[in-house]
């Protein structure tokens, strides 16, 4: 059947969250056999809290690994990766920073202050009260201009802008200066309730005016941009940005800082060898030979003069069941191998060995440390997952694997190459579905194929992958859960939901929290939607995808950053 391509990025974004992470660092930017793990509400997801400043020296250089060198620093252009998004918050604004829990608020440095007027009054106007020191690094201040030129390159309205529209652009429906150059009125076409996620980051209007200019890879020196730091070298092996002169908030500590390209597998050597100082390490273990995964984890863990920070990343790590193929039609099926997933179990062989808590997951969107989650398994009934299986027709007579009609209930898992997280995963995937008469076939795919050749295009039965967890799960999660709709010819397009199952109610679910203004009632319409999305079988939620990173010691603002990002003006040295 004909499917829709994934573009560069999207392909990129599943491959960063898959398991073990192919790519690390923070996005561009997605299990009732046992009690889950309650979420601590005073915790948050990373393990780095803002250091004090004082304490820290002024000056001395940070080396960052990076994956490599990105094509390009627009994170809304197809060639970005998670390395295009960390330089960018070294160097480009963005007017509202998340917490511990994903909730943004207004970073000063940028904005003065932003307001949407009241719910139920329309239009919906957000202004901005742009900080007035901010400016560009040519000392031109922020505008409107910036803001109405990125709605036009983010919309999708205009076709001549090739790169992937973004979540909420399409809302508006003018943006227009305020009572002086330092306010912004954005006016929207229809309510937008996660309205702080935009602009963030936020180019100069000379990058996305026009489609050419938008077109261009972002990479060099000589750039405008509106960071505490500037690009003052760019080449495929390191960036490197040294403190904007032109910055107006608070002193960048470090004076300059190294982007590396370090291939994952050469980084314990690379720290070892004091050649870096900041370096994401769930690859590094995680990529590892079966046998030498945890050797590595050890010696990540005992290197001199470092640390290794653990702690869940903000990524949902799920089993997704492909309703369009073979006995998965049936959404009885469906609903009781969604009953005999033991997520605490699965969880547990996951993380309990790079010394994490495997705390199994009870939401489809939201994770355990952000606002508003709760555990919604529930929903997916109490019934037992054998006498669900019985009643959908599939008999186990001699307790080996189910049948019914002569064919026998055997499954393949589709999961990425070289990922001993996955491996381990889907291991206990496949002796716990055995328990209940499943057969599990795991087949493992290289990272390469893995979205476009295989969850695309509907080759699989099950499959592991993860979806980002971000500050917009209305906007931002609803393709995955959309319903399958038919192309001009007829033939099902699934779109980005590759499980090929959704409803009307669930579509209009996230609508609704799209468009909700209240917060607290926004959170309410995406329980009800995870609800339905476990009633449905659609996927089996099972854990936060680990996220291992390596500091040297004396190095303060830097470690697992969970939905947080790096302050880099904080970024340096103590002692």
């Amino acid at each position: 059947m004909p499917v829709r391509p994934l573009t560069a990025a999207a392909a990129a974004l599943l491959l960063a969250a898959a398991l073990g992470g192919c790519t690390e660092g923070p996005a561009p930017a997605r299990t009732p056999a046992a009690a889950p793990v309650p979420a601590d509400p005073t915790a948050g997801t990373g393990d780095v809290r803002p250091p004090d400043r004082d304490a820290v020296r002024d000056g001395g250089t940070v080396r960052w690994a990076l994956d490599g060198v990105p094509a390009t620093l627009n994170v809304y252009q197809g060639g970005a990766t998670a390395d295009s998004a960390l330089l960018a918050q070294a160097l480009y604004p963005a007017l509202f920073r998340p917490d511990e829990h994903g909730r943004l608020a207004p970073d000063p440095d940028y904005l003065a202050g932003a307001e949407s007027t009241p719910p139920g009054q329309q239009p919906q106007v957000v202004t901005y009260r742009l900080n007035p020191h901010a400016v560009w690094s040519d000392g031109t201040p922020l505008t409107a201009a910036d803001f109405s030129a990125q709605r036009a390159a983010l919309s999708g309205l205009d076709p001549a802008y090739r790169g992937r529209p973004a979540a909420g652009y399409d809302a508006i429906d003018s943006i227009a200066q305020g009572a002086d150059p330092h306010e912004v009125k954005v006016t929207f076409r229809r309510p937008y309730g996660e309205w702080r996620a935009l602009f963030g980051p936020l180019y100069p209007a000379a990058e996305t005016a026009t489609p050419g200019a938008f077109a261009r890879a972002l990479t060099g020196t000589g750039h405008l941009g509106a960071g505490p730091y500037t690009v003052a070298r760019y080449d495929a092996e390191r960036v490197e940005v040294v403190r904007n002169p032109l910055w107006w908030g608070d002193r960048p500590k470090a004076e300059r800082i190294d982007f590396l390209a370090v291939p994952p597998e050469r980084r314990l050597d690379a720290l070892d060898q004091d050649r870096l100082d900041v370096a994401p390490l769930t690859a590094a273990v995680d990529r590892a030979e079966p046998q030498a995964a945890a050797p590595a984890l050890e010696r990540a863990a005992s290197l001199p003069g470092l640390t290794l920070h653990r702690a869940a990343a903000a990524s949902l790590t799920q089993l997704t069941v492909n309703a369009a193929r073979g006995p998965l039609t049936d959404p009885a099926l469906r609903r009781a191998l969604t009953r005999a997933v033991d997520r605490r179990r699965i969880a547990e062989a996951a993380l309990a060995p790079l010394g994490l808590p495997g705390a199994p997951l009870g939401s489809h969107l939201l994770a355990q440390d952000q606002e508003g989650y709760r555990d919604d398994s529930a929903a997916a009934g109490r019934a037992d997952a054998a006498d669900l299986l019985e009643r959908a027709g599939w008999k186990r007579p001699n307790g080996g694997t189910r049948t019914k009609d002569g064919k026998e209930l055997s499954l393949t898992l589709l999961l990425p190459a070289g990922s001993a997280t996955a491996a381990r995963t889907a291991e206990a995937l496949r002796a716990n579905l055995a328990e209940a008469g499943i057969a599990v076939r795991p087949v493992a795919v290289p990272a390469e194929t893995f979205a476009a050749d295989h969850l695309a295009a509907g080759d699989y039965d099950l499959a592991l992958f993860s979806w980002p967890a971000g500050p917009s799960p209305a906007a931002e999660q609803r393709a995955a859960y959309a319903k399958p709709r038919p192309n001009p010819d007829g033939a099902l397009d699934p779109g980005g939901n590759y499980a090929r199952s959704g409803t009307e109610e669930i579509d209009r679910l996230f609508d609704r929290a799209a468009a909700e203004l209240d917060p607290a009632a926004r959170l309410d319409l995406l329980q009800e939607a995870d609800v339905r999305i476990w009633q449905l079988g659609h996927s089996v939620p099972l854990y936060q995808r680990p996220d291992l990173v390596g500091t040297r010691t004396g190095l303060a603002g830097a470690g697992a950053f969970g939905f947080t990002r790096p302050r880099f003006q904080d970024v340096g040295w103590t002692g």
